[in-house]
């Protein structure tokens, strides 16, 4: 049932090592090291490598690995799912049972997609894959699947995403799991609309939040209504976009799904020219400790409100803490940055280091075809060697004239009520 995920020659693992090299503060001391020591024991669970290295060795390797996490470990949350991820794998050799991995291994790879780091997510979940094979279970493999799909779509990747997301598809049909089926819709609306196909993207994302609605499944109305407000406000239909991130906002409750609608809603409000309430909203994600990308993203619009606002101070402030995050963004995420920065640079009156950034950004962009960008972008270009040019088409592509007070008034209000 599932397919193996390529993987590229060499030593297996390696991009654990590579980070922690090169980008030491992204994870936590010694993780990237056990990672790929705990990860070098599960592929020894495999049929082919448990015949070839039997009980008693692969005994010896998974207590080192073990007092290994143990000793060089800080206690924490991503410590002990190494720790327990060894367990499952002790386990799961004993009883010849590969598709046992899955929980821990799934959760892993959340855990590292929550923390940017995409690449080990995708390696994480490769492993799980090529290790169980045809003993992974219908539901895992569906939901091993999804997470790849999201986190080639994350990296820009969008054909390999949508292979996923129409595989994952046919598998949870075949399964009879309607959530599963959703999800995957909705991620293939999100490639459509990342591609630039806006309408196509609007149709399929409203004929999955109708089906979620009549199947009465909360998380996955949530998803439809944000997913639906974000292609909405890709069209430039922003008012009709806020009450849906408000929509989700609360549908979601707590957690990081919650204060990812709340980020976009906070992007909206910006855009319509409520630079208060976008604060507000931006500032209680950052007080939230949501996910990093997350994160990242409200930064970035905390800096382009501040420079809408022409308040200096706060621009280079959310700068200077953008910019320590450069390593651990995705393209889409820092092809954004790339382009406030170039408006807000060009706000201040630095035209040609605005040009520099905008080069940048498009460069990014155009790389990692996301047509959206490259449109917005090219449009900014134009217009920014004439200051009321410039206005304009920041006015195009980022703020919308004032919004009517019966759209927003019921939002702006409940926004207040919001704790930071």
């Amino acid at each position: 049932m599932v397919g193996v995920t390529n993987q590229s020659t060499g030593l297996r693992h390696v991009v654990f090592l590579e980070r922690a090299v090169h980008d030491a503060g992204a994870m936590p001391a010694g993780f990237g090291k056990a990672s790929f020591l705990v990860l070098r024991l599960v592929d020894l669970v495999s049929a082919t490598e448990r015949r070839a290295t039997g009980s008693e060795l692969f005994g010896y390797q998974a207590a080192a690995t073990g007092r290994y996490c143990r000793e060089h470990l800080e206690p924490s949350p991503s410590s002990d799912l190494l720790v327990d991820l060894v367990r499952v794998a002790t386990y799961a050799h004993r009883r010849e049972d590969p598709g046992l991995l899955a929980p821990p291994m799934i959760a892993l790879a959340r855990g590292l997609e929550d923390t940017a780091c995409y690449e080990e997510a995708l390696d994480v979940l490769a492993t799980l894959e090529r290790v169980a094979g045809a003993l992974l279970r219908p539901a895992d493999a569906v939901t091993a699947t999804l997470r790849i799909a999201r986190l080639e779509r994350e990296l820009g990747r969008f054909d390999q995403a949508e292979q996923r997301y129409v595989r994952a598809s046919e598998w949870a049909t075949a399964s009879g799991n309607t959530d599963a089926h959703l999800r995957s819709r909705l991620g293939r609306a999100n490639v459509l609309r990342l591609r630039g196909n806006l309408t196509a993207a609007q149709l399929e994302t409203e004929s999955a939040l109708t089906d979620a609605r009549h199947a009465d499944i909360r998380d996955m109305e949530a998803e439809a209504e944000h997913d639906l407000a974000i292609v909405l406000g890709t069209r430039g239909e922003l008012h009709e976009a806020v009450p849906h991130f408000w929509r989700a906002f609360e549908l979601h409750g707590d957690g990081p799904l919650a204060s990812h609608a709340l980020h976009d809603l906070g992007v909206a409000l910006s855009r319509l020219g409520a630079v208060n309430d976008a604060e507000r909203a931006l500032r209680h994600v950052v007080a939230s400790k949501a996910n990093r990308s997350i994160v990242q993203n409200a930064m970035i619009e905390l800096m382009h409100c501040a420079s809408f606002r022409r308040d200096r101070v706060g621009f280079e402030r959310c700068r200077a803490f953008c910019t320590k995050e450069l390593a651990q963004m995705s393209p889409n995420i820092l092809a954004d940055f790339l382009l406030k920065l170039g408006i807000g640079l060009a706000r201040f009156g630095h035209v040609e280091r605005a040009e520099g950034e905008l080069t940048q950004a498009l460069q990014v962009a155009q790389a990692h075809r996301l047509h959206e960008f490259e449109f917005r972008i090219e449009r900014i270009r134009a217009g920014l060697g004439d200051c009321v040019a410039l206005e304009v088409s920041e006015c195009g592509a980022d703020v919308e004239s004032p919004a009517p007070r019966a759209i927003l008034g019921a939002v702006s209000t409940a926004l207040t009520s919001l704790s930071v």
